[in-house]
């Protein structure tokens, strides 16, 4: 089922944020090191887990070929079906990620929902759940291969802990310096990453190649008739051979679509099914290797160096999540869920570098009391898996939308291509529902907390937004006023920000009563923030005369773009607006809030509302105005 080619179409080469000296080769190995890190990691500990949890009176050989016949099915119907073959054909001007749907479904609609903007709040939230998990899970399971190793296990074992953690503090510490010098070398480790899990799965298939019946989804299905409410439980482990999977879509603006699904298709699929055939066969032939089936399959000759492999696809796999934290942020404040937040760009020439410092932090020490909390990867493999899922059941939701509105097919339609993966949603957060006493509780925790500040910020917004416009001026009576008492007049162009371009600035009220003062050209200018991730050069910039004495200016940016006023205000030349920013004063409105009972949220949430006002960036720093040409004129208002 297809969309119209103007609503949704691939970003390749003449995307805007990919040079066109990329080939597709090159695109396709970079999707390597951000895509399918998280994904690619899983073996360590996926197998290990799932077969844990079979009961003793199923045998060995139903265990195995049952589960690796259910990750089999799920990296073909999650991955390869639902995000490769479906939901990548539902790109925002080519981006991907939950955001980008939310805001696409939006502007199919034509006009603001509710509720796919509050499922747009609650995949954001999960995401940052499982954020928090994925390093920590990841370089644990990597170096607790360091208790296997061979003649060293027992003396290696009390090191894998701190070692862990200084890993991660290191990675998290080098942020702010950005990682594009490093990047380079993602794409080519991961690489050597995949080629090694496929060729250990290889050479082990031949200790058992019964495990080929893997292939079949029968032994899957039977495996969790025969095991009852326990199959139930094992699927929750199950999912964790697909972690990752949502980061195809997510990161399909990065690297075009066509090269994801072929790195997907030819390259990263049959490894990573290898290796969990591999795996399997090991353990059908040695059950004492059960016990951790991965690290069990490494040769002698070849395990350092495997292990030092698999720590640096984990940190690898850490950095994805990081960097996407930053890039959700950062979409998340232009679309107005987060209040403005500090976003540094670490890279003159690449975009998509950018370090956001409370982020960073807040992921950092969330990390290290995971890590020292749980302290190994069985235990929080536990946590592990119910946001993705939830993120996963949100993604098939705002799909619906996307098949029912934008491409224009009827309900049953729309609900037949979607009904499938929904209940396959269903069924999987289900499963890990079961974990919540073992640690699920944490990352749904960490949502619930982040869905209540997103909703917190735009609903007092809101008021806020609702409450100025009721005492504000419109502009058309306010150029009567001017007209029958005109005020004294001093050179030069002010310009006042705005949320709303129709109301009488705050700014420019309060400096006409206290200074009885108007500059001799007065803009009025609106920063928004459009429904796809960036906006063309020529369609930046709206100029709107409303008289001699004013004109209306709206600057437009996409949701992954950053504001920059001043270069912004530079295209206004060639539209016949001239000033001298430099000689241009920018009047601000500082609004300081009271909490009011009768705002129309509790008590509580005002106070937190308050909180986040009071935290959020410098309008200053963030729209990269000239600091020495702000006045900010203060107000008090009630929500």
């Amino acid at each position: 089922m297809t969309g119209p080619a103007s609503d949704a179409h691939e970003v390749g080469e003449d995307s805007p944020h990919h040079p066109k000296s990329e080939s597709f080769a090159a695109l396709a190995l970079g999707a390597m090191g951000v895509v399918f890190g998280d994904i690619g990691t899983s073996p360590l500990y996926a197998m290990r887990e799932a077969l844990a949890h079979t009961s003793h009176n199923v045998s060995t050989e139903i265990a195995v070929l049952g589960v690796v016949s259910l990750v089999t099915w799920a990296l073909i119907l999650i991955v390869t079906v639902k995000y490769v073959f479906f939901l990548m054909r539902a790109d925002n001007k080519g981006e991907g990620g939950t955001l980008a749907l939310m805001a696409l479904a939006q502007r199919s609609l034509g006009k603001r929902s509710t509720s796919v903007f509050f499922l747009g709040v609650i995949g954001a939230a999960l995401f940052y759940g499982d954020g928090i998990i994925t390093p920590a899970v990841s370089v644990l399971g990597a170096l607790e291969g360091m208790r296997d190793a061979p003649g060293l296990g027992q003396a290696l074992a009390p090191y894998v802990l701190p070692a862990s953690a200084v890993i991660l503090v290191v990675l998290f510490l080098v942020q702010s310096r950005g990682t594009a010098s490093m990047a380079r070398y993602f794409g080519p480790i991961t690489l050597a990453w995949f080629v090694v899990l496929g060729f250990l799965g290889a050479i082990h298939i031949s200790d058992d190649p019964s495990i080929l019946r893997g292939l079949s989804p029968h032994y899957g299905v039977m495996f969790l008739i025969n095991s009852g409410w326990v199959g139930f439980v094992i699927l929750g482990s199950v999912f964790l051979a697909v972690t990752g999977a949502e980061a195809l879509y997510a990161d399909m603006g990065h690297f075009g679509k066509r090269p994801i699904q072929a790195a997907w298709l030819f390259f990263v699929l049959p490894a990573l099914l290898l290796n969990y055939f591999g795996q399997g066969a090991l353990v059908l032939a040695h059950p004492e290797a059960r016990a951790n089936p991965f690290f069990q399959m490494i040769p002698h000759a070849m395990y350092w160096p495997v292990l030092l492999l698999a720590t640096a696809a984990t940190v690898i796999a850490s950095q994805a999540v990081i960097t996407g934290a930053f890039s959700m942020t950062q979409q998340a404040v232009q679309l107005g869920l987060f209040p403005r937040i500090d976003i540094r760009r670490t890279s003159e020439t690449q975009a998509g570098q950018i370090y956001v410092p409370q982020i960073n932090t807040f992921l950092m020490i969330g990390v290290l009391i995971l890590l020292f909390t749980f302290k190994s990867s069985h235990n929080l493999s536990a946590a592990y898996g119910i946001a993705v899922t939830g993120s996963m059941f949100v993604d098939t939701l705002l799909f619906f939308v996307i098949i029912k509105s934008m491409w224009k097919r009827p309900t049953w339609q729309a609900a037949l291509a979607v009904v499938g993966f929904g209940l396959l949603d269903l069924v999987f957060i289900s499963s890990n529902l079961m974990k919540i006493p073992q640690g699920a509780w944490l990352p749904l925790v960490l949502g619930g907390v982040m869905v209540v500040v997103m909703w917190t910020w735009t609903r007092g917004a809101q008021i806020l937004s609702d409450k100025t416009r009721r005492d504000s001026l419109p502009l058309s009576e306010l150029s009567g006023i001017l007209k029958a008492r005109p005020p004294h007049r001093a050179p030069g162009t002010a310009i006042f920000l705005t949320s709303d371009p129709d109301m009488a600035p705050v700014a420019l009220m309060h400096n006409l009563k206290h200074n009885k003062v108007l500059h001799e050209k007065n803009i009025i200018l609106t920063v928004i923030t459009a429904e796809t991730p960036r906006v063309k050069e020529d369609d930046r910039v709206r100029i709107e005369p409303i008289n001699d004495d004013f004109k209306k200016v709206v600057i437009s940016y996409g949701f992954m773009e950053s504001p920059n006023l001043p270069k912004a205000l530079g295209l206004c030349r060639k539209l016949g607006l001239k000033f001298d920013i430099m000689a241009t004063s920018f009047f601000l409105g500082r609004r300081s809030v009271v909490a009011s009972a009768q705002s129309g949220m509790p008590l509580w949430q005002d106070k937190l509302f308050i909180f986040l006002m009071r935290n959020a960036a410098n309008p200053t720093d963030f729209f990269k105005i000239p600091p020495g040409r702000v006045v900010e004129l203060g107000t008090q208002v009630t929500v």
